[in-house]
């Protein structure tokens, strides 16, 4: 028989958000899982504050959620449960990076601080997208402990280099996405080695007494296929890239067309639903 899946992981850009913000019809249809006993979590590159940890103390308050690709797990209240920031030397050497490239970038640290080196216009877009400003501050010295550095960048052979130089970094993972906030930019951030969606993923189900085959991931990126394979269900957004569906067990509508609450009712609904398979055993 079927695990029954307790624990719903749910990407921001794209997937609870879309061109037009996030529909009524998601936040209805959390309230109703959450009545149903699913346990509901953020799953995003974004870092846990502003509008992304509003909405996961929406989506569910009593939750534990994963925010920076995996460097960061916050409660519902706002507190950071978990963090893992980068090595001294590696994020010296991604700074060095940036300014060599010319590619614009930010700074997240496990203390809260969000920061830039000069207001470049994309970064100044990002942030109002965020819901919270950016420090304008000299970033050889934090005295913090940095969980993410994020290149903000436009298709050029700049970025196309230093892509390949973090690349080619052992001591790094490069996680890469973009927002229906701003079409034609990427998001790539760079966190240590080891950090990913499908590792935090792992870390909060097993603080619920869970495995990944007793969780669902619904996304619409490629950075979310790791952990929609690893998930007991993969659910992909309509607007999900091609590779993205074929990965999934199941595919639902795009972020306005209600897709998080047809995944969300499906879930809900599993012991009628034939579609579900148990991937703990592939």
């Amino acid at each position: 028989m079927n695990k029954p899946i307790q624990l719903v992981l749910i990407d921001v850009d794209g997937t609870l958000y879309g061109p037009n913000g996030v529909p009524s019809c998601a936040w209805d249809a959390a309230a109703r899982a959450r009545a149903a006993g699913l346990h509901l979590s953020i799953c995003t590159g974004r870092p846990g504050r502003g509008f992304a940890l509003d909405y996961a103390r929406r989506l569910d308050p009593q939750g534990l959620h994963i925010f920076e690709s995996g460097a960061m797990i916050v409660s519902g209240t706002g507190q950071v449960v978990r963090a893992t920031s980068l090595p001294l030397q590696v994020y010296q050497r991604l700074l060095e990076l940036g300014r060599v490239y010319g590619v614009p970038f930010e700074v997240y640290t496990a203390e809260g601080g969000f920061y830039r080196e000069n207001q470049h216009p994309d970064l100044l877009t990002h942030e109002s997208m965020l819901g919270f400003s950016a420090q304008e501050h000299s970033l050889d010295g934090l005295a913090q402990r940095v969980v993410r550095v994020q290149f903000v960048w436009r298709p050029s052979p700049a970025w196309q280099q230093l892509r390949e130089q973090i690349a080619q970094m052992p001591e790094v993972e490069l996680h890469e996405a973009t927002s229906p906030g701003m079409p034609g930019v990427g998001f790539s951030s760079v966190t240590a080695a080891g950090v990913s969606k499908r590792a935090a993923a792992a870390w909060v189900a097993a603080e619920l007494g869970l495995d990944l085959s007793r969780c669902a991931m619904v996304g619409d990126g490629e950075n979310d296929l790791e952990l929609i394979r690893a998930a007991g269900l993969g659910i992909a957004m309509g607007n999900a890239p091609e590779a993205v569906k074929q990965a999934a067990d199941l595919v639902v509508g795009t972020v306005d067309g209600c897709g998080l609450e047809q995944a969300l009712e499906a879930i809900v609904g599993q012991s009628s639903c034939a579609i579900f398979h148990d991937n703990s055993s592939s």
